[in-house]
């Protein structure tokens, strides 16, 4: 389908849910943001000061790779819309103890075109008043503070631009743009290719590890020499050298250490970081046993060369072409380096 069919489509069937036909659901009023632990981008805001306004609340962390990839829609909704009465409210509730330090949050919200409000919620008190389970959650508020939708998870994005409008109309907002927003993504926030996606997120630490090949815990919470298994099965990985596989993360305790990851999927990324913080190990990516080439991530070169200089989601490995079954190795030059969860695209 073409382009402008597309568009047609979709604008057909937004005048059709933004007319009268289709009550809307009460799902209760929308909840204070009074246990936020900190504000970026705004002064604190209240439900009562947000009144005649529309507000979609996202619930987000900045490791999350499924948020990354709604967050060309947030970026663009809040362009599009907030002069017709959109405030979006991004809540900030950490999963991983570094998402807790206040200068990584504000470092990664710059840098990822964050401009709307952000409620950051260290405690889990807003979520708790949502009662919201998961990254990314949408909800959205009418002008009179109801809350009318909430969407789980990535996907949607037609519908819940639709139900903005809808509501922005509701409100008295006046020459409401229909034609839905057309992004272009890059990097990290590429949707994944779901068809040939056949790789779970995976826990290094052992509170929610899964596929380890030398998992025991005997062996929990100290240093122990591992290595390196070559015959790995889907979904299982394996750590070279000393590491210690704590509750949180692998943690590796000296140089030239690696950790491989039998996938498949277009993308693998692996949430990681240095300790202390503020510290840079260089690393490699291996694939297959051999540089990436072509299929290098974003945050690696042809090489496989990186820098492990931020406790954030890197971008491994995105191929084209046909998707196979693969091995992902990373080595790294010092010691330091956490290692938390790999995820895939």
């Amino acid at each position: 389908m073409s382009d402008d069919r597309s568009r047609g489509l979709f604008r057909s069937i937004a005048h059709r849910l933004a007319g009268d036909e289709e009550a809307l659901p009460d799902e209760g009023r929308l909840p204070s943001f009074s246990r936020a632990t900190g504000w970026l981008n705004s002064e604190p805001l209240t439900p009562e000061g947000l009144r005649g306004r529309v507000v979609l609340v996202d619930f987000w962390t900045y490791t999350c790779v499924n948020w990354l990839r709604t967050l060309p829609y947030l970026r663009a909704w809040h362009e599009k819309c907030a002069d017709d009465g959109l405030t979006i409210l991004g809540v900030h509730t950490p999963e991983f103890g570094f998402e807790h330090d206040r200068s990584n949050v504000v470092a990664r919200t710059a840098a990822l075109g964050v401009r709307y409000p952000v409620a950051v919620d260290d405690d889990y008190g807003v979520w708790g008043d949502f009662a919201n389970h998961y990254w990314p959650a949408v909800y959205l508020a009418d002008a009179d503070g109801i809350l009318r939708y909430h969407h789980f998870g990535e996907g949607e994005y037609a519908r819940t631009e639709m139900m903005i409008q809808r509501l922005l109309r509701d409100a008295g907002a006046h020459d409401v743009d229909l034609d839905l927003v057309m992004v272009d993504p890059v990097g990290l926030e590429v949707a994944a290719d779901w068809r040939d996606l056949r790789s779970p997120e995976t826990y290094l630490g052992y509170a929610q590890s899964s596929g380890f090949v030398d998992e025991s815990p005997d062996r929990y919470d100290r240093p122990e020499r591992y290595t390196a298994d070559r015959r790995l099965p889907l979904n299982a990985w394996t750590l070279d050298g000393l590491w210690t596989q704590a509750r949180h993360a692998a943690v590796l305790g000296e140089a030239d250490g690696g950790v491989a990851f039998a996938f498949q999927a277009r993308d693998a990324n692996l949430v990681m970081g240095p300790t202390p913080a503020g510290t840079s190990i260089p690393f490699r990516v291996l694939l297959d046993g051999e540089p990436p080439g072509d299929a290098h991530g974003t945050d690696v070169d042809a090489e496989g060369r990186g820098v492990l200089d931020r406790q954030d989601t890197f971008q491994l490995v995105r191929q084209t072409g046909p998707i196979r079954q693969r091995v992902v190795e990373l080595r790294f030059d010092a010691p330091g380096a956490e290692a938390y969860c790999f995820t895939f695209g």
